[in-house]
Protein backbone atom coordinates (compact mmCIF):
# COMPACT_ATOMS: atom_id res chain seq x y z
CA UNK A 1 0.00 0.00 0.00
CA UNK A 2 1.29 3.40 -1.04
CA UNK A 3 0.37 6.67 0.95
CA UNK A 4 -0.98 9.44 -1.03
CA UNK A 5 -1.94 12.90 -0.53
CA UNK A 6 -4.40 15.13 -3.05
CA UNK A 7 -6.30 17.77 -2.81
CA UNK A 8 -10.28 17.90 -3.78
CA UNK A 9 -11.60 20.95 -5.29
CA UNK A 10 -13.66 22.92 -2.96
CA UNK A 11 -16.86 24.95 -4.68
CA UNK A 12 -15.85 28.26 -3.82
CA UNK A 13 -16.17 31.66 -6.19
CA UNK A 14 -13.23 32.75 -4.14
CA UNK A 15 -11.11 29.89 -4.81
CA UNK A 16 -10.16 28.64 -1.66
CA UNK A 17 -6.94 27.11 -0.94
CA UNK A 18 -8.00 23.16 -1.33
CA UNK A 19 -7.42 21.10 1.76
CA UNK A 20 -5.03 18.35 1.77
CA UNK A 21 -5.99 14.90 3.12
CA UNK A 22 -4.28 11.22 3.55
CA UNK A 23 -5.43 8.22 1.77
CA UNK A 24 -4.18 4.50 1.46
CA UNK A 25 -4.22 3.31 -2.53
CA UNK A 26 -2.81 0.08 -3.95
CA UNK A 27 0.25 0.37 -6.11
CA UNK A 28 -1.12 -1.06 -8.88
CA UNK A 29 -3.61 1.34 -8.86
CA UNK A 30 -1.87 4.34 -8.24
CA UNK A 31 0.57 3.26 -11.28
CA UNK A 32 -2.90 2.83 -13.24
CA UNK A 33 -3.59 6.66 -11.78
CA UNK A 34 0.32 7.72 -12.98
CA UNK A 35 -0.89 6.20 -16.55
CA UNK A 36 -3.03 8.63 -16.65
CA UNK A 37 -1.28 12.02 -16.29
CA UNK A 38 -0.40 13.13 -19.67
CA UNK A 39 1.40 16.39 -19.02
CA UNK A 40 -1.50 18.98 -21.01
CA UNK A 41 -5.06 17.87 -19.87
CA UNK A 42 -4.21 16.39 -16.46
CA UNK A 43 -0.79 17.83 -15.85
CA UNK A 44 -0.38 16.09 -11.80
CA UNK A 45 -1.00 12.71 -10.28
CA UNK A 46 -3.50 14.90 -7.49
CA UNK A 47 -5.42 16.57 -10.67
CA UNK A 48 -5.81 12.56 -12.11
CA UNK A 49 -7.14 10.97 -8.64
CA UNK A 50 -9.30 14.76 -8.41
CA UNK A 51 -10.57 13.87 -11.95
CA UNK A 52 -11.60 10.61 -11.62
CA UNK A 53 -13.53 10.83 -8.14
CA UNK A 54 -15.59 13.87 -9.62
CA UNK A 55 -16.38 11.59 -12.67
CA UNK A 56 -17.09 8.40 -11.04
CA UNK A 57 -19.37 10.25 -8.14
CA UNK A 58 -21.25 11.98 -11.00
CA UNK A 59 -21.75 8.84 -12.77
CA UNK A 60 -23.45 7.51 -9.31
CA UNK A 61 -26.36 9.65 -9.27
CA UNK A 62 -28.95 11.44 -10.90
CA UNK A 63 -29.54 15.22 -9.39
CA UNK A 64 -31.19 16.63 -12.58
CA UNK A 65 -34.91 16.91 -13.67
CA UNK A 66 -36.93 18.44 -16.33
CA UNK A 67 -40.64 18.62 -15.70
CA UNK A 68 -42.36 19.26 -19.22
CA UNK A 69 -45.66 21.50 -18.85
CA UNK A 70 -47.80 22.03 -22.26
CA UNK A 71 -49.28 25.73 -21.84
CA UNK A 72 -52.53 24.68 -22.07
CA UNK A 73 -52.04 22.15 -19.02
CA UNK A 74 -50.84 24.38 -16.78
CA UNK A 75 -53.98 25.07 -14.93
CA UNK A 76 -53.77 21.52 -14.04
CA UNK A 77 -50.43 21.91 -12.47
CA UNK A 78 -52.45 24.62 -9.84
CA UNK A 79 -55.10 22.26 -9.48
CA UNK A 80 -54.99 20.59 -5.66
CA UNK A 81 -53.98 16.90 -5.67
CA UNK A 82 -53.30 15.82 -2.13
CA UNK A 83 -53.96 19.05 -0.43
CA UNK A 84 -51.90 20.70 -2.57
CA UNK A 85 -51.28 22.06 -6.01
CA UNK A 86 -50.19 19.33 -8.17
CA UNK A 87 -47.00 21.00 -9.41
CA UNK A 88 -45.65 21.14 -5.25
CA UNK A 89 -46.33 17.46 -5.15
CA UNK A 90 -44.65 16.72 -8.01
CA UNK A 91 -41.55 18.75 -6.81
CA UNK A 92 -41.72 17.09 -3.66
CA UNK A 93 -41.60 13.05 -5.39
CA UNK A 94 -38.44 14.90 -6.97
CA UNK A 95 -36.82 16.30 -3.77
CA UNK A 96 -37.04 13.21 -1.74
CA UNK A 97 -36.03 11.06 -4.46
CA UNK A 98 -32.04 13.30 -4.64
CA UNK A 99 -33.38 15.42 -7.71
CA UNK A 100 -31.43 18.68 -6.54
CA UNK A 101 -32.38 21.12 -9.77
CA UNK A 102 -35.60 20.73 -11.94
CA UNK A 103 -36.13 23.09 -14.91
CA UNK A 104 -39.86 23.40 -15.79
CA UNK A 105 -40.14 24.12 -19.75
CA UNK A 106 -43.44 25.55 -20.58
CA UNK A 107 -45.11 28.33 -22.77
CA UNK A 108 -45.98 31.79 -21.74
CA UNK A 109 -49.40 31.76 -20.65
CA UNK A 110 -51.83 33.72 -18.19
CA UNK A 111 -51.15 31.30 -16.13
CA UNK A 112 -47.22 31.83 -15.64
CA UNK A 113 -47.06 34.02 -12.58
CA UNK A 114 -49.54 31.57 -10.49
CA UNK A 115 -46.64 29.17 -11.50
CA UNK A 116 -44.14 30.93 -10.48
CA UNK A 117 -45.74 31.48 -7.37
CA UNK A 118 -46.17 27.99 -6.60
CA UNK A 119 -42.57 27.07 -6.66
CA UNK A 120 -40.92 29.96 -5.47
CA UNK A 121 -40.69 27.67 -1.75
CA UNK A 122 -39.78 25.04 -3.21
CA UNK A 123 -36.76 22.96 -1.29
CA UNK A 124 -35.22 22.33 -4.08
CA UNK A 125 -33.69 24.77 -7.61
CA UNK A 126 -36.71 25.50 -9.77
CA UNK A 127 -36.25 27.24 -12.82
CA UNK A 128 -39.10 27.93 -15.22
CA UNK A 129 -37.79 28.22 -18.74
CA UNK A 130 -40.47 29.85 -21.49
CA UNK A 131 -40.15 28.33 -24.84
CA UNK A 132 -42.48 28.82 -27.99
CA UNK A 133 -41.29 25.30 -29.57
CA UNK A 134 -44.06 22.85 -30.85
CA UNK A 135 -43.64 19.49 -29.17
CA UNK A 136 -42.52 17.87 -26.38
CA UNK A 137 -38.91 16.73 -27.49
CA UNK A 138 -38.23 20.67 -29.61
CA UNK A 139 -39.25 21.92 -25.68
CA UNK A 140 -36.68 19.39 -24.40
CA UNK A 141 -33.99 20.73 -26.62
CA UNK A 142 -34.16 24.20 -25.50
CA UNK A 143 -32.86 23.48 -22.18
CA UNK A 144 -30.11 21.11 -23.95
CA UNK A 145 -26.85 22.92 -23.24
CA UNK A 146 -27.96 22.69 -19.71
CA UNK A 147 -27.66 19.16 -19.31
CA UNK A 148 -24.24 17.62 -18.99
CA UNK A 149 -25.07 14.37 -17.14
CA UNK A 150 -28.03 11.76 -17.54
CA UNK A 151 -31.28 13.33 -16.06
CA UNK A 152 -34.83 12.67 -15.43
CA UNK A 153 -37.64 14.00 -17.80
CA UNK A 154 -41.33 13.67 -16.84
CA UNK A 155 -44.74 14.84 -18.42
CA UNK A 156 -46.36 17.86 -16.74
CA UNK A 157 -49.58 16.03 -16.97
CA UNK A 158 -48.73 13.29 -14.75
CA UNK A 159 -48.30 12.45 -10.92
CA UNK A 160 -45.53 9.50 -10.20
CA UNK A 161 -44.53 8.08 -7.04
CA UNK A 162 -42.37 5.35 -6.95
CA UNK A 163 -38.94 4.61 -6.08
CA UNK A 164 -37.15 6.58 -8.86
CA UNK A 165 -33.69 5.93 -7.02
CA UNK A 166 -33.98 2.51 -8.05
CA UNK A 167 -34.94 3.44 -11.51
CA UNK A 168 -32.05 5.98 -12.01
CA UNK A 169 -29.70 2.64 -10.98
CA UNK A 170 -30.82 0.61 -13.25
CA UNK A 171 -30.36 3.37 -16.37
CA UNK A 172 -26.55 3.48 -14.80
CA UNK A 173 -26.21 0.36 -15.28
CA UNK A 174 -27.79 -0.89 -18.38
CA UNK A 175 -25.94 2.47 -19.66
CA UNK A 176 -28.39 2.63 -22.93
CA UNK A 177 -29.48 6.18 -24.37
CA UNK A 178 -33.01 6.13 -22.59
CA UNK A 179 -34.96 4.60 -19.83
CA UNK A 180 -38.46 4.35 -19.80
CA UNK A 181 -40.95 4.29 -16.79
CA UNK A 182 -43.68 1.66 -17.68
CA UNK A 183 -46.62 -0.05 -15.92
CA UNK A 184 -49.47 -1.94 -17.09
CA UNK A 185 -53.01 -1.11 -17.88
CA UNK A 186 -55.52 -3.34 -18.98
CA UNK A 187 -56.95 -0.95 -21.43
CA UNK A 188 -54.40 0.23 -23.24
CA UNK A 189 -56.61 2.96 -25.19
CA UNK A 190 -54.90 6.34 -24.94
CA UNK A 191 -51.26 4.91 -23.68
CA UNK A 192 -48.13 4.52 -25.42
CA UNK A 193 -47.25 0.90 -25.67
CA UNK A 194 -43.99 -1.28 -25.31
CA UNK A 195 -42.88 -4.47 -26.15
CA UNK A 196 -40.14 -5.71 -24.05
CA UNK A 197 -37.06 -8.24 -24.91
CA UNK A 198 -35.78 -8.54 -21.17
CA UNK A 199 -35.16 -5.48 -20.18
CA UNK A 200 -34.98 -3.21 -23.60
CA UNK A 201 -37.81 -2.45 -25.17
CA UNK A 202 -37.71 -3.58 -28.87
CA UNK A 203 -40.73 -2.00 -29.82
CA UNK A 204 -42.71 1.22 -29.05
CA UNK A 205 -45.91 2.45 -30.44
CA UNK A 206 -47.91 5.70 -29.23
CA UNK A 207 -51.79 5.11 -28.76
CA UNK A 208 -51.87 2.16 -31.40
CA UNK A 209 -55.54 1.72 -32.58
CA UNK A 210 -54.66 -2.48 -31.25
CA UNK A 211 -52.13 -3.34 -29.22
CA UNK A 212 -50.58 -7.09 -28.68
CA UNK A 213 -49.29 -6.01 -24.83
CA UNK A 214 -50.84 -4.40 -21.70
CA UNK A 215 -47.22 -2.76 -21.09
CA UNK A 216 -47.78 1.33 -20.97
CA UNK A 217 -45.91 4.56 -20.62
CA UNK A 218 -46.09 5.68 -17.32
CA UNK A 219 -44.71 9.24 -18.68
CA UNK A 220 -41.35 9.50 -17.07
CA UNK A 221 -37.39 8.84 -18.47
CA UNK A 222 -34.13 9.20 -17.60
CA UNK A 223 -31.86 10.27 -20.93
CA UNK A 224 -28.12 10.64 -21.39
CA UNK A 225 -27.22 14.18 -22.91
CA UNK A 226 -25.95 12.02 -26.06
CA UNK A 227 -29.84 11.28 -26.40
CA UNK A 228 -29.95 14.97 -28.26
CA UNK A 229 -27.82 14.00 -31.34
CA UNK A 230 -30.76 11.95 -32.39
CA UNK A 231 -33.19 14.54 -32.26
CA UNK A 232 -32.90 15.75 -35.97
CA UNK A 233 -36.31 15.75 -37.03
CA UNK A 234 -37.94 14.63 -33.84
CA UNK A 235 -40.74 17.22 -32.87
CA UNK A 236 -42.18 14.43 -30.36
CA UNK A 237 -40.73 12.27 -27.86
CA UNK A 238 -43.36 9.69 -28.00
CA UNK A 239 -44.09 9.88 -32.00
CA UNK A 240 -40.16 10.20 -33.14
CA UNK A 241 -37.58 9.46 -30.65
CA UNK A 242 -39.06 6.74 -28.73
CA UNK A 243 -39.60 4.23 -31.93
CA UNK A 244 -36.29 5.11 -33.22
CA UNK A 245 -34.64 4.20 -29.74
CA UNK A 246 -36.07 0.93 -29.76
CA UNK A 247 -35.33 0.28 -33.13
CA UNK A 248 -31.17 0.93 -32.16
CA UNK A 249 -31.86 -1.30 -29.27
CA UNK A 250 -31.25 1.85 -26.91
CA UNK A 251 -34.33 2.11 -24.60
CA UNK A 252 -34.71 0.57 -21.67
CA UNK A 253 -37.85 -0.04 -19.77
CA UNK A 254 -38.15 0.45 -15.88
CA UNK A 255 -41.43 -0.97 -14.17
CA UNK A 256 -42.49 1.63 -11.72
CA UNK A 257 -44.79 -0.39 -9.58
CA UNK A 258 -45.93 2.62 -7.56
CA UNK A 259 -48.89 5.45 -7.74
CA UNK A 260 -49.64 6.58 -11.36
CA UNK A 261 -52.31 10.08 -11.76
CA UNK A 262 -53.38 11.46 -15.18
CA UNK A 263 -54.39 14.72 -15.20
CA UNK A 264 -54.28 15.62 -19.13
Amino acid sequence: MTLLYFFILMKSRENQRKPKIAISVDKSLLELVDSKVDGSVIRSRSQAIEFFLRKGLQEQSINTAVLLIKGEHQENSLKKFKGKSLIKSQIEFFSKNGITNLYIVTQHTKNINLLLSEVSDSKINVEIVETDSKGNAKALQSVKDRLKNSFIAMSGDTYNNFDLLKMAKKHLELDKMATMGLMTREKTTGYGTSILDGDLIIDFQEKPKQSSTNIVNAGIYIFKPEVFELFENVSSLEKNLFPKLARLKQLAGFFTYGEYEHFG
